[in-house]
């Protein structure tokens, strides 16, 4: 609840766009981040673009993984 109170906040201070950006296991929260702002209040608002990624990130060790990546933009409703 404190990612949706946070995007809340933003909408309410003036911003017209929030960019919503999560890697790795951290991808489920911004989803049910964004439905909970878009369904439950601000229904106001709605997803414009979703962009999707892969990243890849270079271990201690030396060695690369890839991790997913994803942004969700949201705008208020025109």
């Amino acid at each position: 609840m404190s990612y949706v109170l946070a995007v809340v906040t933003q909408f309410n201070n003036g911003f017209d766009e929030i960019v919503i950006k999560a890697r790795g296991r951290a991808i489920s929260r911004a989803v049910d981040t964004a439905e909970v702002v878009k369904n439950k209040f601000m229904p106001g608002v709605e997803v414009t673009d979703i962009k999707i990624g892969t990243e890849v990130i270079v271990g201690e060790g030396g060695d690369k993984a890839n991790v997913s990546s994803l942004e969700i933009i949201m705008k208020t409703k025109a």
